[in-house]
C-alpha cells in the first residue's frame, strides 16, 4: 500500500476544500488534496455554479443606496431561516457571516481579482416581505467558473516547491484514528482500486452535503412536508453522505439533515454528466405556473423570486411530480433563465456588449437553444397545439385542449377593458419586482399571454431538483467537528457545504441566497487559521 504523509489533509476539491488547502499553504503547512472526481472537475459543483453571493455592507450597495449592515442582515437570516435563537453553533455563524462576509470573502475576493457585476439583485424577498429587506446579491464577473479557476491557480502557486500534492480520482473508504486523534485517512483509487494511506495529523472534511443521492434525500425529507414521486439531481452523486456517516462513527454531529435548498423549476440536461442530471430554470415571473392537468396553481399563484422553500413544497405537493410553466416567446426572451456557469456564456466568458444586448432586446439565443436541444421546452403556434405537445411529451391526455384555454383566457381577462389587472397576485407582485431597477430590465411589464405578436407559445415541462444540504456536520466558529458533548474531535475540521456552511445548519430551513459560495470561504478560512494557530 502506498503511503503518504502530510501536516493537513483536505478531502474534497471544491471550493470550500480548495480555500482550506490554499491558506494552509499560504500558512507554511504541507497539503494533500484527495478529490474522488477527474482533474477536469477539479472545483466541484463551484465549478458549473452561477457564482451570486449575498455580501453585506459592500461599496456596491452603497454605490446604490443600499443601506445594508451586520444588523439589518442578521434580521432578515433569522426571520427567513426560521432560526431557533437557542441552536447555538448554526445561530454562531449566521452572526459570523453577516460580520464578515464584507471583508472576508468580498475584500478577500478583490484581492485575488475578482470582480463583480455592477449590479445588486433582490432575490428571496419573502411572501410578505421576511426575506432579503434590502438587495444585496452580488454577482462575480465571469461566474462562478472564474472564481474558481483563480483560487485554483492561487493554490497551485502557493503549494509550488512540493508542498501541495493533488490527488484525483480517489474515494476515501475510511478515517483513521490513533491515540485519541484523527491519524489520516485510507483512500481507493475509483479507475486501478489501490489504496493509499494519507498520513496526517489534521483532516479537513470538505466532501459537499449529501444532495446528490436520492435515497439519502428521501430518508431525510421532513415527514410533515410532501415528498414527490422523482425529482432530478442538481448537485452530484458523488455528494453522498457516505463521509458524514464515517464521522459519525468518530463521535461527530449530523445536525439539520432535513433542510435542504433544492428548486422548483428544474428540468433534464439535454446532455447530461450523469444519472438524472438536472438543470435548474430561473422561472420567469410572468409565466403561469399550473399543474399536470394545465390549471394555474393556487389559489395564491406561484412567483419566483421571493421563497423557493414555499415554491418547492407547493411543487412537491402536487397530484404528479411535474408542473408545467405556460409562457410566449416575448416573456422567454426578456426572462428565462438557467442557473450556472454553463448556459451564461456572456456573463462566464466576459462578453459584456453582448450581454448588454442580450438582457436590453432579449436572449433570443438561449431560448433557441432549448427549443432545438430539449424534449421538455415545447414551442406552438397555438394553445391546441401545444396542449398536443404536452400530452404527448407525458404519454398521457392529462392536458385538455380546453382547459388550457380557459387557464390562460382567465389570466388575460384582467387585462379586458374596465377590469384591474392588479386583482391578480400575481401581476402585484411582477409590478412591486419591477420597482427594483435590475428586475425591471428581467421582468415583462404584466400584459395578456395572448397578446398579438408575443408569440409563439411555450410549455417548460419542470421537476422538483435537488441542490444543497442546508445540515451537516457539527462545527465550532473554527471549525471544528464537534462530538455529542460539543467538544471538538482532536485534529478533525469541516467546511463548507460538509457542516451546512457552518455549525451544522447556518442558515435554518431558508437561505437568502447566495449565501453558499461565501459559507464555502468562511468556514475553510477559519478552518486553516486554527489549523495555524492551534485554537
Amino acid at each position: 500500500m502506498t503511503a503518504l504523509q502530510s501536516d493537513v489533509l483536505v478531502i474534497g476539491g471544491g471550493l470550500a476544500g480548495i480555500v482550506t488547502a490554499l491558506e494552509a499553504l499560504r500558512a507554511g503547512q504541507r497539503v494533500t488534496l484527495v478529490d474522488r472526481d477527474t482533474p477536469e472537475r477539479f472545483g466541484g459543483l463551484a465549478l458549473w455554479a452561477f457564482g451570486g453571493m449575498a455580501l453585506v455592507g459592500t461599496p456596491l450597495q452603497a454605490s446604490k443606496k443600499i443601506i445594508d449592515s451586520p444588523e439589518i442582515a442578521l434580521r432578515d437570516w433569522m426571520r427567513f431561516g426560521e432560526m431557533d435563537p437557542d441552536d447555538r453553533f448554526p445561530m454562531q455563524w449566521a452572526r459570523h457571516y453577516v460580520e464578515q462576509s464584507r471583508p472576508q470573502v468580498h475584500d478577500w475576493l478583490q484581492a485575488h481579482g475578482i470582480r463583480f457585476m455592477p449590479a445588486v439583485n433582490w432575490v428571496e424577498r419573502g411572501r410578505d416581505g421576511e426575506g432579503n429587506s434590502v438587495p444585496r446579491y452580488h454577482v462575480v464577473w465571469g461566474t462562478s467558473r472564474e472564481l474558481t479557476r483563480r483560487m485554483i491557480a492561487a493554490l497551485r502557486e502557493a503549494g509550488a516547491g512540493g508542498r501541495l500534492r493533488l490527488l484525483h480520482g480517489h474515494r476515501v473508504a475510511a478515517l483513521e484514528h490513533a491515540g485519541g486523534r484523527i491519524a489520516g485517512a485510507l483512500a481507493i483509487g475509483e479507475a486501478t482500486g489501490g489504496e493509499v494511506r494519507l498520513a496526517a495529523p489534521v483532516v479537513v472534511l470538505a466532501m459537499g452535503g449529501i444532495n446528490g443521492s436520492h435515497a439519502q434525500v428521501r430518508g431525510n425529507w421532513p415527514q410533515d412536508r410532501p415528498c414527490p414521486a422523482s425529482m432530478l439531481n442538481g448537485a452530484h452523486p458523488f455528494a453522498d453522505g457516505r463521509l458524514h456517516q464515517i464521522a459519525s462513527g468518530l463521535g461527530a454531529q449530523v445536525t439539520h439533515a432535513g433542510e435542504m435548498w433544492n428548486y422548483a423549476a428544474g428540468f433534464p440536461h439535454p446532455f447530461p454528466h450523469f444519472d438524472g442530471h438536472g438543470l435548474s430554470a430561473i422561472p420567469c415571473k410572468s409565466a403561469l405556473w399550473l399543474d399536470h392537468t394545465g390549471r394555474r396553481i393556487g389559489p395564491e399563484p406561484l412567483v419566483t423570486g421571493f421563497d423557493t422553500h414555499w415554491l418547492c413544497q407547493r411543487v412537491a405537493a402536487q397530484e404528479k411530480p411535474w408542473t408545467w410553466h405556460l409562457l410566449n416567446w416575448r416573456i422567454a426572451a426578456k426572462e428565462f433563465a438557467i442557473s450556472g456557469a454553463e448556459h451564461n456564456p456572456r456573463i462566464r466568458d466576459k462578453q459584456f456588449l453582448r450581454f448588454l444586448k442580450e438582457t436590453l432586446l432579449g436572449n433570443h439565443r438561449l431560448v433557441r437553444q432549448m427549443q432545438r436541444e430539449s424534449a421538455h421546452f415545447l414551442v406552438a403556434d397555438t394553445l391546441a397545439e401545444l396542449a398536443a405537445k404536452m400530452n404527448a411529451l407525458t404519454c398521457s391526455h392529462a392536458i385538455d385542449p380546453a382547459t388550457l384555454q380557459a387557464t390562460a383566457d382567465a389570466f388575460d381577462a384582467h387585462f379586458a377593458a374596465g377590469a384591474n389587472p392588479q386583482d391578480d397576485a400575481q401581476v402585484r407582485r411582477i409590478l412591486h419586482a419591477r420597482q427594483w431597477g435590475p428586475d425591471a430590465l428581467r421582468t415583462c411589464k404584466p400584459a395578456p399571454l395572448q397578446q398579438p405578436g408575443a408569440g409563439p407559445y411555450i410549455a417548460i415541462h419542470m421537476q422538483l431538483i435537488t441542490r444543497k444540504s442546508l445540515g451537516g456536520l457539527r462545527t465550532d466558529l473554527h471549525s471544528r467537528v464537534l462530538d455529542a458533548d460539543e467538544q471538538p474531535i482532536d485534529g478533525l475540521y469541516c467546511v463548507g457545504e460538509a457542516a451546512g456552511f457552518g455549525g451544522g445548519g447556518a442558515c435554518g430551513k431558508r437561505s437568502l441566497e447566495g449565501t453558499f459560495l461565501p459559507g464555502c470561504i468562511l468556514t475553510a478560512r477559519a478552518a486553516a487559521r486554527s489549523i495555524a494557530t492551534g485554537a
